[in-house]
């Protein structure tokens, strides 16, 4: 059978903008390999606990925000959800809080209390923040694909006020580093701590523009999701169905299929099964295995697999534990960057500096907590043919970060019991993404991004959506890349 356009993912890009070309009018067929929709983000059930793999703090669901606008057009509601404030807080090396608030004055304090050495250009460098972020998203409402769009559309987001667009240029092209050359490095690590946890960068290979948007969200406009992000997945699936959109389960995608011109017709399936694409077809998985495996790297170009060599990818280890619920009460927040060491020599090291910690929702005495720690995926499949050395690895990790965790936060006491360890072998096992990488590219947030990481591909008839793609930073980014493709191909 023929469709219109085939969507090969169901993760949140896939769903979103296969919900809105369903809600267009267009025939659309999303296929997914597994038995289940949602991707790297679906929460894991284990021993009767959901654990959820994101950290709980959602940007874009304010008045007027992105997943605003991408309901507007669903013929089903939009999950409910509520604004965190405090987000969340920063735990430094030295024992002490920094909660992450939108109230001025009292983060101001924070400010001034947590780093005296260097308070007022602390002060300084958020109040200069806010009035660049609040331009920017007003333009990105305008032009959701701001970054990728020619000179002309660029203008027009921030018309009458053309300045902004000099002003925006500027912040786009220097690193925020640059702007804290007065401030000391316990400051740079309470940033690097942020961007790493929310766009897998640091201050000193993040824009300046990036860096407004993600602190200026972290402090004002963050969300939970009430039933967590299967909520929107659900309702995302919802979407599809009642606008006739066909979702196919247990479909694994192998390759483009090609006429025999060599114009891509649709894709071929794992079972040797065609479904054809009469316009096109958009590919939800990482730019890596867009090419790698979908287009096939004998079909890409020279000069893309150069590019495809040269990007960066993290992956995140995950302890699953459970927390007594009455000791949460003992903690400064649901939702706790810990940095456990200041990382004074060279750059930021994430996997040694930071954990995460995000305790869910749940019933019961114990509620279910989930600890990320980011990790360089390629060490964990050096040893892939051996499963003892591979073991050993998890055990060693696992010890490392416990150990840390309590150093860090010694309230937890033994109120905190393990249950399990996710590893990039298993984000491998459930999403197939090359060597379980997970989460933005620090490419994407950083001066001058390639254009290997827009929405288009080289071929006419292919687009890319999701976590590697132009914003794709967070949730609300992969929601915008669905948004920029459906009206690319709609305009």
């Amino acid at each position: 059978m023929a469709h219109d356009f085939v969507v090969v993912g169901a993760g949140i890009g896939g769903l979103t903008l296969a919900a809105l070309l369903a809600a267009r009018g267009l025939d659309v067929c999303l296929l997914e390999r597994e038995s289940e929709i949602g991707g790297c983000i679906k929460p894991v059930e284990h021993f009767g606990q959901s654990f959820e793999m994101t950290h709980g703090l959602f940007t874009g669901w304010e008045a007027g925000g992105i997943h605003e606008r991408v309901f507007a057009e669903l013929s089903v509601p939009a999950p409910a959800v509520g604004r965190l404030n405090p987000a969340f807080a920063v735990r430094l090396p030295d024992g002490s809080d920094l909660l992450v608030t939108s109230d001025d004055e009292a983060f101001e304090n924070y400010l001034l209390h947590t780093f005296p050495e260097c308070a007022d250009a602390a002060v300084s460098f958020y109040r200069e923040l806010a009035p660049l972020s609040k331009t920017l998203n007003r333009a990105l409402s305008r032009v959701p694909d701001l970054q990728s769009a020619d000179q002309k559309r660029q203008l027009s987001a921030f018309f009458p006020n053309v300045g902004a667009a000099f002003q925006a240029l500027k912040a786009a092209n220097t690193r925020v580093a640059e702007y804290l050359t007065d401030t000391s490095l316990n400051f740079r690590r309470f940033l690097d701590i942020q961007l790493q946890t929310f766009a897998g960068t640091t201050t000193q290979k993040c824009s300046y523009l990036h860096a407004a948007l993600i602190l200026e969200a972290a402090r004002s406009w963050m969300f939970s999701i009430e039933g967590g992000v299967n909520s929107l997945t659900n309702a995302l699936q919802a979407a599809l169905r009642e606008s006739a959109g066909k979702l196919r389960l247990d479909s694994p995608v192998l390759r483009l299929a090609r006429n025999s011109a060599g114009s891509v017709i649709g894709v071929d399936l794992l079972s040797g099964e065609t479904v054809e694409a009469k316009r096109g077809v958009v590919s939800n998985l990482t730019v890596r295995d867009t090419f790698g495996k979908l287009v096939g790297l004998s079909q890409t170009p020279t000069e893309i697999r150069k590019k495809l060599n040269s990007l960066a990818e993290q992956g995140s280890f995950a302890i699953f534990a459970t927390i007594q619920r009455d000791a949460v009460a003992r903690l400064p927040s649901e939702r706790i960057f810990v940095l456990t060491d200041w990382s004074a020599d060279g750059e930021y090291n994430a996997e040694l500096s930071q954990l995460n910690m995000t305790v869910s929702n749940g019933t019961g005495d114990s509620l279910p907590v989930t600890i990320h720690s980011p990790t360089d995926v390629s060490e964990w499949f050096t040893f892939h043919d051996d499963h003892a050395e591979l073991e050993r690895l998890d055990q060693e990790m696992l010890e490392r970060c416990w150990e840390r965790l309590h150093r860090a936060v010694p309230e937890l006491g033994d109120a905190i019991e393990v249950s399990e360890t996710f590893t990039p072998h298993d984000y491998y096992a459930r999403t197939r993404r090359r060597l379980g990488a997970v989460g933005p590219l620090p490419e994407l947030t950083a001066p001058h991004p390639s254009s290997l990481l827009t929405h288009r591909t080289f071929l006419p008839n292919v687009w890319r959506v999701g976590d590697t793609v132009l914003p794709g930073v967070g949730l609300a980014g992969v929601t915008q890349t669905a948004l920029i493709v459906a009206n690319e191909i709609c305009r």
